[in-house]
């Protein structure tokens, strides 16, 4: 004879729903200090698109559009456009796999890595006018806080 399923105790659920309570108050923060970081932006500023392909190639170095797409959760024909952009402007430069001369490596160039860092600076500038206005224990929190997000952004996906 099957049993019936127990339900969870009361603390069990209570305990889920402070979990979930938590994540979507960091969630929230995350979100307006996102959007806030992006109206910092300077005029004719990269897209986030574009800024995500400079950023990988940045820290990973030459990557196939196939490997930066997956990193950036998208399909490759979703960044042809935004690869076509950035080679026309001289921020990437594309060059034949070695091994296989169908395949296309994408690399940063010196003057993608220098309007990476231009676009990071002028954030970073705003960011560190803020953190100003606290106290030394609260940025030691959020220095902390951040490596812990870095490790989260590198989480595996919860679905599929």
């Amino acid at each position: 004879m099957d049993q019936l399923p127990v339900a969870p105790a009361a603390h069990e659920s209570e305990a889920e729903a402070s979990r979930l309570a938590e994540a979507a108050r960091i969630r929230r923060g995350l979100i307006r200090l996102g959007r806030r970081l992006r109206q910092e932006r300077g005029e004719g500023s990269l897209s986030a698109n574009q800024l995500g392909v400079l950023g990988h190639l940045h820290r990973d170095g030459p990557a196939t559009p196939g490997e930066i797409a997956a990193a950036e959760r998208q399909r490759p024909q979703s960044l042809t456009r935004v690869f076509a952009e950035l080679e026309a402007e001289g921020l990437i430069a594309r060059e034949q796999a070695t091994g296989d001369r169908r395949r296309s490596l994408l690399r940063l160039t010196e003057a993608g890595r220098r309007e990476l860092e231009r676009d990071m600076a002028e954030r970073d500038a705003w960011l560190a006018a803020a953190l100003r206005s606290l106290g030394e224990t609260e940025r030691g929190v959020l220095a902390l806080a951040s490596t812990i997000m870095e490790r989260l952004a590198e989480a595996p996906p919860a679905r599929g």
